[in-house]
């Protein structure tokens, strides 16, 4: 139905929300903040892991990025229900 950018360019759009939430987040500091950044480090480095262990065993880009965009909507759902 879509190009194959389709879910790269939603992936896009879809983590800036992410980022936004984060940096407020982070800005208010304190034990929450910390934890923010503490938890997004860990985020990237097993999200980086899955995606590398989803294209060495035969998965496509397509689904590396519908991965990373669960686990975008996954962190939006969980900041924004605080």
């Amino acid at each position: 139905m879509y190009g194959p950018l389709h879910g790269l360019m939603m992936l896009g759009l879809e983590a800036q929300k992410v980022v936004e939430l984060r940096l407020v987040r982070i800005a208010w500091g304190g034990v929450e903040g910390q934890a923010e950044m503490a938890s997004m480090v860990t985020e990237k480095i097993s999200a980086s892991i899955e995606a590398f262990g989803m294209l060495m065993t035969g998965g496509s880009p397509d689904a590396v990025v519908a991965r990373y965009r669960e686990h975008v909507a996954a962190n939006t759902e969980r900041l924004t229900a605080s």
